[in-house]
Formats: structure tokens, C-alpha cells, sequence
């Protein structure tokens, strides 16, 4: 594979690097809380109004239509930009609800969800894991019964990101009685300001409120927030989850090798030190990590498992950058906030989206095709 920019490629870039370089936030943004959201939404709002919201999703839905080169591109220059990280709390609605609504959703859902999401005006979690359940997302227990038009939702879910400021959350859900494993799940749309929910937020180690438990108590949903078919809820969440994986995250990947060469360049290591080496090492562990995001994304017919190889590594890789900061910089390293903060908060990255044994497992059954563990 050979990545040359063309002229429209070039045209492209220049915009785009234009257009970050007069409007990237000047102040770094809030850790959490409700002053995170409005630094968020204010973000995606102004890049809406400047054309560079959701520029990967069909023109028919508010988005430029734009292909994966054009993509790369955007992120390359958005991370040289040092633009707002991407995996705040806009994350889970331009990344996952949104283009799973534009591939599952009735037009009705699309009509009401899409503008609010690529204006800034709306911040969706995610409600899949369960404290039962963990990455083991067949076995979730939290049901919704039909009750006339509605679905009445009892049960829990927890290490729900950004559940404390969410407007909306797509939720997985058991919804045919006896039914188990992936059959009988419902992907639904649930407002969060519903009566029933509650919402307890978890500060983690590093101190910030990323995560909640969210309890549900005869919650009443609408039917008609069903996204993708009643009891068809594994096939929808798979599509979330593709999206999750793959190219959802290719701005977190380069914005790691951005933070990987603000590390080389403070840390100076003498040339020919072990220093030195480790941090040639990472580099270059991050540059493949690109090479088989970038193969994957412009692959005509590409396995949405492949997902799994990226976010493994990706999962993997941070937590040694951010290991190897603390290393490298020694007590330099407890004295920068930012750097003690990505260390701590790098220890849930092998879990989120998918524990690492979960990763090695699909990529063990559905790309090398190795046999499936027997169960005791």
C-alpha cells in the first residue's frame, strides 16, 4: 500500500490545516463535569459551523460523505493541531450512536438524533457492560419487558462513560423472557432524563468522573427507540462495536504517536542509551500500529474483526508510552499533571471497549479461525 497525497489530497490538507490553525481552542479542556460538556459541544458546534463535523458520514445525513483518505488526512492534521482529544464525551455519539443509527436507525430516528449529534447539541453514552457481565456481553441480565408501547427496563450497568452529562445513552438490553446468550437483546435508544434512572458517578484513580453505575427502575422506553429490530440487538451492537474498534479510533492512534514524540523530545535520551532504544522501539510499535489501521481502512472487503487487531494494540501501546513516561522522566513525570494523569487513566484502556483477553479471543476465532475454548 502506498499513501501519496494527489493534488486534491493536498487542496484538502491545506484547508484543513488552515481551518484548525484559526479555530483550535487556546485553553486545554476541563477533565470532567459539566464544564467538560460545554467545552465538548461548544467544539463540535464550531467545527459544524466550519464543515468539519462528521465528515465521514453520507452527505444525505449531514456529513460530507468524505472516504477514508480524506479521513487520514483530517486526523493527521486535527492531531498536528493539537486539537481537543476526540475521546472525550462527544466520543460515543459521533462515533458510535450516530453511525449506528445511519446504518440501523428508521428515518424518524435519523431525522430527530443526527442534527443534534453534529451540532453540538446533544452527548449519548453507553450502557452494555453490567457488574455480571463485564466484556462478556451476551450474558447482560438487565431486561425490558413490552408492556403495550412501551418497554419497561429494570437492572444496572456500570463503568458507563460520561453517563453523569449524557443526554441519551444507547442501551443493550434483554428483551424475549427466557431467552439467552445473543438471542432476545434489544438495542434501544434511552433518554437519560427518564423517571426510573439513576446515575452514580465512580471517580477513578486519577482522579476524574469518567465512569457511573446507572440503575434502572421500571424505566418506560418507547418502542419506537428500538434501534435495529426488537430482539435483534446483537447485530446492531456488533455494528456499534465495529465502529468502536476500527476507525472510530484512528484519531486517539495518531494522537498517541503525537504524545509518543512529545515524550522523545522532552525526555532527550543520550543516543545509544537503553532509554533510547526503548523509545525507538514504541516509535516504531506506533508506526506499524498506523500501517495496519491505515491497510485495514482501505481494504475494499475488510473483516469487521480487524477492528480487534487495532484496539489491542492500541489498548496495549498506551499503557507502555505511559509507563515509559513515568520511567523516563522519573519525578519530573509526578510533578507533570498531564502526564501522571495519562498514566493512571492508561490502566483502563485493556479493558474499556473490550478487555485485552477478549480482543485475543475474536481475533483468534474469526481471523485465524482457531477452535472456540470448551466451556466447563
Amino acid at each position: 500500500m502506498h499513501l501519496k497525497d494527489t493534488e486534491d489530497h493536498i487542496s484538502f490538507r491545506a484547508a484543513a490545516r488552515a481551518w484548525l490553525s484559526g479555530n483550535v481552542p487556546a485553553g486545554p479542556a476541563p477533565r470532567d463535569g459539566v464544564a467538560s460538556r460545554e467545552y465538548a459541544l461548544d467544539w463540535v458546534a464550531k467545527c459544524h459551523s466550519g464543515g468539519w463535523s462528521g465528515i465521514g458520514w453520507p452527505a444525505d445525513y449531514g456529513g460530507r460523505g468524505l472516504g477514508p483518505d480524506k479521513l487520514v488526512i483530517w486526523y493527521e492534521e486535527y492531531v498536528r493541531a493539537r486539537a481537543p482529544s476526540v475521546h472525550d464525551c462527544t466520543f460515543v455519539a459521533l462515533n458510535h450512536a450516530g453511525p449506528t443509527l445511519i446504518a440501523c436507525g428508521t428515518e424518524e430516528q435519523k431525522a430527530f438524533h443526527l442534527p443534534q449529534i453534529l451540532e453540538g447539541r446533544s452527548i449519548w453514552c453507553q450502557g452494555f457492560s453490567e457488574p455480571n457481565a463485564g466484556s462478556d456481553l451476551a450474558s447482560l441480565s438487565t431486561t425490558g419487558v413490552v408492556d403495550g408501547d412501551d418497554l419497561v427496563v429494570n437492572g444496572q450497568k456500570i463503568w458507563t462513560s460520561f453517563a453523569d452529562i449524557a443526554d441519551y445513552q444507547e442501551l443493550l438490553i434483554r428483551t424475549e423472557p427466557g431467552s439467552k446468550r445473543h438471542k432476545g437483546l434489544s438495542w434501544v435508544i434511552c433518554d437519560m432524563k427518564s423517571p426510573g434512572i439513576t446515575v452514580r458517578p465512580i471517580r477513578n484513580m486519577a482522579g476524574t468522573v469518567h465512569f457511573a453505575e446507572v440503575f434502572y427502575d421500571d424505566v418506560r422506553i418507547p418502542l419506537s427507540s428500538v434501534v435495529g429490530g426488537l430482539h435483534n440487538g446483537w447485530a446492531t451492537a456488533m455494528t456499534t462495536l465495529g465502529f468502536e474498534r476500527k476507525t472510530a479510533a484512528m484519531g486517539m492512534q495518531l494522537d498517541l504517536s503525537v504524545r509518543l514524540e512529545d515524550l522523545i523530545a522532552m525526555a532527550a535520551p543520550k543516543p545509544g542509551s537503553a532509554m533510547a532504544e526503548r523509545l525507538a522501539d514504541l516509535r516504531a510499535e506506533a508506526a506499524a500500529l498506523r500501517a495496519i489501521t491505515y491497510r485495514t481502512l482501505f481494504r475494499d472487503q475488510a473483516n469487521p474483526s480487524e477492528g480487534s487487531l487495532m484496539r489491542l494494540r492500541f489498548a496495549e501501546l498506551a499503557r507502555e508510552i505511559s509507563e515509559t513516561a513515568m520511567e523516563c522522566l522519573g519525578a519530573e513525570a509526578l510533578a507533570d499533571s498531564d502526564w501522571s494523569h495519562l498514566y493512571l487513566e492508561s490502566f483502563s484502556e485493556t479493558i474499556a471497549g473490550g478487555t485485552a483477553e477478549i480482543q485475543r479471543n475474536i481475533i483468534a476465532e474469526r481471523l485465524l479461525g482457531l477452535p472456540r475454548e470448551k466451556r466447563a
